[in-house]
């Protein structure tokens, strides 16, 4: 083990935060909570199309990483920690996980799927490994945590899967109970996260006992995401012979949304189109508002109506319009929280934070 001049308990630590997107690298190096440095590094379709794999990636990834730093003159023997966004792995419960060998297999094998994700976890081991310091990763999206009875579908064949914003609804969910005073453990939420996918989860106890699938089928419509849409007329699509499979998903992922009624992603468009009198935008910005309360709604029965609060989050969270017509339709069930955006490398940083400080355990994967 190298860097043995760390001392156990230390005043502060440094940390250095990977997250993988398919054309991006986004790093960033804290102290403690503070921020020293970030950046996004961009990748260009012609280098990344070079490799014939994600996990092939990874020394061309590593090594930007690497000259950043140096380019920085950032010391990395530094460093205390290194974390990396968690990738699609097999469903696991919420908490910071150690990069462990198996943990990193299934990150190069891919066991849910090929993602640009999984190279966080792969990279932040070998960087960890080469200056003698510890690697983790932090609430992957495979974070899964339902109770038994959430997950029938009506469909024994098609059960209901936990695929959602984990990292970020953990995050804030642990950012109120922390300026409350109170435990994440103690608590009954409801948090809302709204991107370019929407989920909403509910928070009992310290775990995500159900919540709607943010990739590809439960709940309300988004920026990008079609949502829950009426499965006899589905199926009808799929045999119409006028789609392939991969143009259905595309509507479903990707294209469906606020894409498939108003040809744009982006909802601050939506509101300046409503905002002029656009009266398809103001109606589709009606309907998913609609539809996040219902959601809202649901959630709050799968807690028994024992609401302690609701949190509004993700970059929609921003519109104060937004969080105002939620408020309006589902503040009678509990007060309203509003935590806009996502910060996903302090999320990062704060996961390992409280392994090293002795506020939680590692999970073992």
């Amino acid at each position: 083990m190298r860097n043995e001049n760390r001392e156990e308990k230390q005043m502060s630590v440094k940390s250095l935060i990977i997250n993988p997107g398919s054309t991006s690298t986004k790093i960033g190096v804290f102290e403690d909570e503070n921020l020293l440095f970030e950046e996004t590094l961009r990748h260009s379709t012609e280098e990344i199309s070079q490799y014939a794999s994600i996990v092939d990636q990874k020394d061309f990834r590593k090594k930007i990483i690497t000259d950043l730093l140096e380019e920085k003159n950032f010391d990395i023997e530094t460093l205390h920690v290194v974390v990396g966004r968690g990738g699609m792995l097999k469903p696991i419960p919420g908490g910071t996980y150690a990069v462990t060998d198996e943990l990193l297999a299934d990150l190069k094998v891919g066991v849910q799927g090929q993602h640009a994700s999984n190279l966080g976890g792969i990279l932040a081991r070998e960087i960890g490994d080469s200056i003698g310091v510890p690697s983790y990763i932090v609430d992957p999206v495979v974070v899964d945590e339902l109770m038994p009875i959430a997950r029938y579908s009506g469909v024994p064949e098609l059960p209901r899967t936990s695929v959602f914003h984990a990292l970020n609804q953990k995050a804030v969910a642990k950012r109120y109970a922390r300026e409350t005073g109170r435990s994440y453990e103690s608590l009954r939420l409801i948090v809302v996260h709204m991107g370019g996918g929407v989920s909403v989860g509910a928070h009992e106890c310290g775990k995500v006992v159900d919540v709607f699938n943010a990739l590809d089928g439960d709940g309300a419509f988004s920026p990008e995401r079609a949502g829950a849409v009426p499965s006899g007329a589905l199926i009808k699509m799929c045999y119409s012979g006028q789609y392939t499979e991969k143009e259905v998903y595309g509507k479903i992922v990707g294209k469906g949304g606020f894409n498939a009624y108003l040809g744009t992603n982006d909802m601050r468009e939506v509101t300046k189109r409503a905002n002029e009198g656009d009266t398809k935008a103001a109606e589709a910005k009606a309907a998913f508002l609609l539809q996040v309360a219902k959601d809202i709604g649901s959630m709050a029965c799968v807690l028994h109506g024992k609401v302690d609060q609701i949190i509004l989050t993700g970059g929609i969270a921003y519109g104060a319009d937004v969080c105002e017509a939620l408020k309006e339709r589902a503040g009678w069930i509990a007060p309203v929280t509003v935590y806009p955006g996502e910060d996903e490398l302090l999320a990062l940083a704060q996961g390992a934070l409280r392994v090293l400080n002795g506020e939680e355990q590692a999970m073992v994967y």
